[in-house]
């Protein structure tokens, strides 16, 4: 049986990104023609990318809940579940996501090439909710001013932290991914003092040192988006990006993160808006607005090479069991195939 490929959730960070979040339109036609994207999406891929083989461009694919029964029916992913909105000191909103493309390369050319043919394929089948178009801002840092991405788990650690493995066997070596599109009051930020800023983010500006303990508040970021399960620090992907229109005055951060159950960052999104304990929230929420909020599963490019396009959704229960359709991943060799992770694997 050939190796499972999973799709490129820890390649590394590249200079360009494109978060492309689109709503399904009603009917077969649209349900078709999706279908027919996920089997064609590694050639487009292909093809585009061989204009520039060092261009690194790489393609991830999410489908939201609501999507998922629509287009694939049963069995689903376990814990695919439409994103939980978060009122606490602030607000994380829930807002509408069938299909997220994560576009990256070294070129933006090459995203907005890939993603030009996407949206070719798809005319008339989806409505673009959200597009964002990310660009690396001098040392990896976001627009605040501070590195993003610092904690990433790099290597096995990362494939670790982001594929699925035998809690679902039947999606074995795909993913979950949470999208959310940050607004920063960058006039309110610049006027806080240097030193209160690193403790709001809990690591030193310029250096991009992490505070001791004896400094760090408990409210600073790296202290609340900390999670342990049995007393084990675990890990997610981050592949945030900034973004902006010096025009609108619009300035902001994509984040992105990966992981092999959602629930890691559901719960740092608890800490970020409610509080640990509750009241005790993240600072950088007083300027930076959460404006969206979707959540994804992504899919094996195995399983997404084998969709057939008028395929009809199964009809088995959510309660049935069913056999895996997918075997165990397998470290890809891939270096322009949708999955990608042996060779890519690094920060982000």
């Amino acid at each position: 049986m050939p190796p499972t490929i999973s799709q490129p959730v820890v390649a590394p960070l590249t200079r360009a990104a494109m978060f492309l979040v689109v709503t399904a339109n009603a009917g077969p036609a649209a349900e078709t023609a999706v279908r027919a994207l996920c089997g064609d999406l590694a050639g487009l891929l292909r093809a585009i990318g061989f204009r520039d083989l060092e261009g690194r461009l790489s393609c991830i694919m999410g489908v939201g809940s609501d999507a998922w029964d629509r287009l694939f029916g049963a069995p689903r992913p376990k814990e695919l579940h439409p994103f939980k909105e978060i009122r606490g000191v602030h607000h994380a909103v829930a807002t509408p996501g069938d299909i997220l493309f994560h576009i990256r390369a070294t070129r933006m050319d090459l995203c907005f090439e890939l993603a030009a043919q996407i949206m070719s394929r798809l005319d008339g089948a989806v409505s673009t909710a959200d597009e964002v178009h990310g660009f690396q801002y001098f040392d990896d840092r976001d627009l605040l001013g501070f590195v993003d991405g610092t904690e990433n788990p790099v290597d096995q650690a990362a494939i670790d932290a982001t594929l699925i493995g035998e809690e679902d066997m039947a999606f074995a070596g795909g993913s979950y991914v949470i999208v959310q599109k940050y607004l920063h009051d960058l006039a309110a930020w610049n006027a806080v003092p240097v030193e209160q800023q690193e403790k709001i983010v809990g690591r030193t500006k310029l250096s991009d040192i992490e505070l001791d303990d004896a400094t760090k508040p408990t409210y600073a970021h790296n202290a609340l988006t900390i999670i342990e399960e049995g007393g084990v620090e675990v890990k997610i992907v981050r592949a945030n990006m900034p973004f902006g229109e010096v025009g609108k005055g619009e300035f902001g951060t994509y984040f992105i993160g990966y992981c092999r159950t959602p629930q890691r960052i559901e719960q740092m999104l608890e800490n970020m808006f409610v509080g640990k304990p509750p009241g005790n929230y993240d600072r950088l929420l007083d300027v930076s607005r959460a404006v969206t909020g979707t959540l994804f599963f992504v899919p094996t490019a195995t399983f997404l090479e084998d969709v057939a396009p008028e395929a009809a959704p199964s009809t088995s229960t959510e309660g049935e069991s069913a056999a895996p359709s997918e075997p165990q991943p397998s470290e890809p060799d891939g270096s322009l195939g949708i999955g990608s992770l042996k060779k890519e694997a690094g920060p982000e």
